[in-house]
């Protein structure tokens, strides 16, 4: 018997040793032998031990008695901790894998039985990494089993909580901790159920608990024994914890439950109490740390509380906002507040505030009662004066320079302006926190705060004295007010005539000092750019920025490439010119936003960056050389090189030492880069494609990296069909030679899997290469031509597809005959039948299903190729006539306008070399793709071939052919209305 715990005698088990693999019978302390000897070489830190100890424990993990084995090792004590901990992580990992009853090899339900209360027969762990490990583990069995299965789950640990035994004690509230973490955690409505009725059975025990520990560790602090006071605040903080699941998780209308609101209601005197200890509790005592973390708690119980439930936190909006303006905007404050929880405090002002259920419809009668209700409780509160206070001091206070961001500034300025930027930061940081605490409330009560802000800017008129570091932090200060708040000051500020007199002149102060505000002047004039700044004041600016583009500093340099990209037209030698000295930046994060800014710039001057471009070989190859551990900074860098050859279009053929290399390390799923790199490598790879003016041996060589693209058949298929097509638009022959029978395997295996979606994009790549080259095409593509042919003659339920079989079948009976002929005869042996008799059946299929096309040039070259197939004695072909020239005349209605001087028709898909289109100036110039793709239809029957023309001569033909008698009996076959718009369409021939 193990620490109370009466183990299965007998486990079935696999013994161990390479060479014994048949199942054996073993009591459960000799098994345990086995298995520890194997745990104990898979801490070990030599491979040749620990993989096949690994190994061994794999095959272990689904047999019978491997977790009671796993459970005895460590609860055992006296053994090794790394061993210990190693079982743990098996066992946890196996819940995970095979607790579930229908997962494959599933624990029985007789050794989960007595798992389960093996689990909790002691609460005992020494060691807290572990302790913690088995609470998790527990929580995770109760997310499957706890209540139905496991309904002794809760009662034990209820009792085992109240136990006097520090230890004990300790491990149950941690272990129910993590168990009420995990059920609250559940969104199915059954098990939402489960759990309220849990928390309203739980609730009251949990908040005396809490007091309790609570009580304790007050009446602690003042005893002196830091190690009684550590372990009182860790029970209080634990037990918190779990109140705070309760009352957030475990009630559908808490504010009707007096307990919880009693609860929250004491959340506050408690705070206060807290924050009065950290006044004798020094930064360097032993339960600072945890102090803290309580404290944080507390504010987190509001703010969820706020959040899951806005109506019933109503009855604390007005404690809420009086507690935290008290302590974050107030002298009351002072001494006992810390950075983290003034960030919380404003966090729960700045949700009051915005939160939508307190905001009243535009026509009051339209609310609910709750949203008037906290919104006349928001609007007590948020009078002038304390509208003015908060305003004042989040400007003159908080919005100010620290000393220990200016020592930053100067000891690491690429560390500074990453601080300074960041996506959720103000959920956790107190600048960007107060920024948009400031933003929100000055959004919400604008005209009240606009005379506040702006008699601020009108005390700060004229140049500040360099030498008075307080002044220049306070303006620097009321700037960032009037930036964050540009959009509500749009009416109340004449910012052209500020810039033009105040502005326009710091920006020209170079006294070393003065940086934060050109700094802040900088982004200042970023932020008002879009809202309210004539255009004739722009050389002004062009010049000033010109001016600092030349300051050594890196954070005003930084703001002044924010406004270069926001709205300013920049000669690109001022930006480019800098590179060389942003080589120096060593920080990932500004290396991204430096790339951001001239992936911008690249962008806005397109085809203009050409001057520049030997700048940015240097840089870019070293940058790209340098974040080898950096796949994000790599990303950033393909994006750059996606806009730099948009930019310098057939001239990026001279990056191709570096870019090619880039672009087949990207895309090469055997790399482990290719997670990160790959989607926005396939870009690459599609824009240098289409930018080359020739096929290049190494670009035709990364096609290799095709073929196990796509077999993962990812989101990236689309962008693989673009790069396919690329190479077939660039050069045909050479491509299809070198690749076409592999990637026709590849197309196959895709077309049997793949969505309807997919399929088009497939045969689409396959009609341009028929398209491209129709006598290579047919060829390389044969073995997916049958089932085009059995799509057609089968009748493909979906249009799109149909559409795009016929778009196929059209190019090969069009451009290539004598391929169509043997496809026809291959065909007719398959579905057994005559080739003419199979031939009719698709002309058949085709005029039936032509309204599925809908594309002009489908429907047009389907006209041409059944066409093709006249003049013809053939019975058949003459059988299916009407439904040729009924194809026809659709398409002669499709393509032939009329023109109004001379009333005669012209095919309107007819194109000439002559034919040059007009780029307009907002539009992109053409890729060398695109003027591919003008040459190939200047190539295609469809361009160069009148429709008109065509039937009258195939309709000559056959007269020709038959005879006038007999080419009369065959029109009569045709619809009399028909053969009338077909007179119309010949007219002049």
């Amino acid at each position: 018997m193990l620490l109370g715990y009466k183990p299965v005698q007998h486990v079935t088990f696999l013994g161990c040793g390479t060479s014994c693999h048949q199942m054996i019978s073993m009591d459960l302390n000799s098994a345990s032998t086995v298995v520890l000897q194997v745990l104990t070489q898979a801490t070990s830190q030599d491979t040749t031990v620990l993989k096949p100890a690994e190994e061994q424990l794999k095959q272990w993990e689904t047999q019978p008695g491997f977790y009671s084995v796993l459970l005895n090792i460590f609860t055992n004590h006296t053994l090794d901790i790394n061993v210990r901990w190693l079982a743990v992580l098996y066992f946890k990992n196996g819940i995970d894998r095979y607790w579930r009853r229908v997962a494959p090899h599933a624990l029985s339900e007789e050794e989960k039985t007595t798992l389960r209360a093996g689990l909790i027969t002691n609460f005992n762990e020494p060691i807290n990494q572990i302790a913690t490990q088995i609470a998790v583990l527990i929580a995770k069995v109760a997310r499957l089993d706890c209540p139905r299965q496991w309904p002794e789950l809760i009662p034990t640990l209820i009792e085992s909580v109240k136990v006097q035994d520090d230890l004990r004690q300790h491990r149950a509230l941690l272990t129910f901790y993590h168990v009420t973490k995990t059920l609250a955690s559940k969104r199915l409505a059954a098990d939402r159920k489960l759990f309220y009725d849990l928390a309203s059975g739980i609730y009251t025990f949990a908040c005396s608990l809490w007091n309790h520990h609570t009580d304790t560790f007050l009446q602690q602090v003042s005893s002196g024994n830091e190690a009684a006071v550590l372990s009182a605040l860790e029970r209080t903080l634990l037990s918190l914890k779990v109140l705070r699941k309760l009352t957030v998780n475990g009630f559908v209308e808490p504010h009707k439950n007096i307990e919880v609101m009693g609860f929250l209601h004491g959340i506050f005197e408690r705070l206060k109490q807290f924050l009065e200890c950290s006044r004798n509790i020094g930064t360097d005592n032993m339960c600072r740390d945890r102090l803290e973390k309580t404290i944080i708690l507390f504010t987190k119980v509001l703010l969820d509380f706020l959040d899951q439930h806005p109506f019933s936190f109503t009855p604390l909006i007005q404690r809420s906002l009086e507690f935290s303006v008290s302590y974050v905007f107030t002298e009351i404050g002072e001494g006992v507040t810390f950075e983290r929880f003034i960030v919380q405090c404003m966090n729960l002002i700045k949700m009051i505030v915005k939160n939508y259920a307190y905001k009243p419809s535009k026509n009051f009668e339209d609310s609910s009662p709750e949203t008037l209700e906290a919104h006349k409780i928001k609007m007590a509160f948020f009078t002038y004066p304390t509208l003015t206070e908060i305003c004042r001091r989040l400007v003159s206070h908080y919005f100010l320079l620290t000393e220990e961001e200016l020592t930053m500034w100067e000891e690491d300025p690429e560390g500074f302006t990453v601080e300074e930027t960041g996506g959720d930061s103000w959920k956790y940081s107190l600048r960007p926190c107060t920024e948009v605490l400031f933003i929100d409330i000055f959004h919400e009560y604008n005209q009240t705060l606009t005379p506040v802000l702006l008699e601020m800017m009108q005390t700060l008129q004229g140049p500040t004295n360099v030498e008075d570091m307080n002044a220049l932090l306070i303006k620097d200060a009321v700037y960032n007010a009037v930036g964050l708040a540009a959009y509500e000051l749009f009416d109340s500020v004449d910012f052209d005539q500020w810039f033009k007199n105040q502005l326009l002149p710091e920006l020209q102060v170079i006294h070393n000092r003065y940086k934060p505000l050109r700094r802040r002047v900088i982004w200042l004039i970023g932020q008002w750019i879009s809202v309210k700044f004539k255009s004739d004041l722009r050389p002004m600016l062009y010049e000033a920025i010109c001016n600092l583009l030349q300051d050594q500093d890196l954070v005003v340099f930084f703001d002044c490439f924010i406004v270069f990209v926001l709205d300013i037209f920049l000669p690109v030698r001022i930006f480019i010119s800098r590179l060389l000295f942003l080589k120096s930046i060593t920080e990932c994060d500004t290396k991204m936003h430096v790339l951001h800014v001239l992936s911008c710039v690249i962008e806005r001057v397109n085809m203009q960056i050409r001057p520049y471009v030997g700048c940015l070989v240097q840089y870019l190859p070293l940058l790209w050389k340098q974040s080898e551990e950096h796949n994000m900074l790599r990303c950033a860098i393909l994006t750059t090189l996606i806009h730099l050859v948009q930019g310098l279009g057939a001239d990026s053929k001279n990056l191709y030492p570096f870019l090619l290399p880039v672009i087949q390390l990207s895309t090469d799923v055997s790399q482990p880069p290719h997670v990160y790199l790959l989607e926005d490598g396939l870009e690459l790879w599609l824009v240098t494609l289409e930018n080359s003016p020739c096929i290049a041996p190494e670009l035709l060589r990364i096609f290799q990296n095709m073929s196990p693209l796509l077999e993962l058949s990812s989101e990236n298929l689309r962008t693989c069909f673009k790069i396919i097509n690329g190479y077939i638009f660039l050069s045909s022959t050479e491509f299809l030679q070198t690749y076409a029978v592999g990637l026709c395997q590849s197309f196959c295996e895709l077309l049997k899997e793949i969505t309807t979606e997919g399929q088009v994009q497939v045969l689409k790549v396959v009609e341009n290469a028929l398209k491209v080259n129709p006598v290579l095409g047919p060829q390389m593509f044969q073995p997916i031509l049958p089932c085009v042919f059995r799509g057609i003659i089968e009748g493909e339920r979906y249009p799109v597809v149909m559409s795009t079989y016929l778009g196929v079948m059209g190019r090969v009976l069009l451009q290539n005959a004598s391929f169509f002929s043997s496809l026809l005869n291959e065909m007719a042996h398959k579905f057994n039948q005559e080739m003419d008799q199979l031939l009719g059946n698709m002309i058949e299929m085709w005029v039936d299903r032509m309204d599925n096309i809908t594309q002009p040039e489908r429907r047009k070259l389907s006209a041409l190729a059944l066409l093709s197939l006249l003049p013809s004695d053939n019975s058949v072909i003459q059988d299916k006539f009407c439904g040729i020239i009924n194809i026809s005349v659709e398409g002669l209605h499709d393509v032939m306008t009329e023109d109004p001087e001379t009333g005669t028709y012209k095919d309107c898909m007819l194109m000439s070399h002559l034919e040059e289109p007009k780029v307009m100036e907002d539009e992109e110039p053409p890729t060398e793709q695109d003027k591919r793709k003008k040459m190939l239809a200047l190539k295609d029957p469809v361009h160069t071939v009148s429709l008109q023309q065509f039937v009258y001569e195939k309709l000559k033909a056959q007269q020709e052919l038959l005879g006038e008698q007999g080419f009369q009996s065959l029109m009569e076959t045709v619809d009399t209305e028909i053969v009338t718009q077909l007179q119309e369409f010949l007219q002049g021939f």
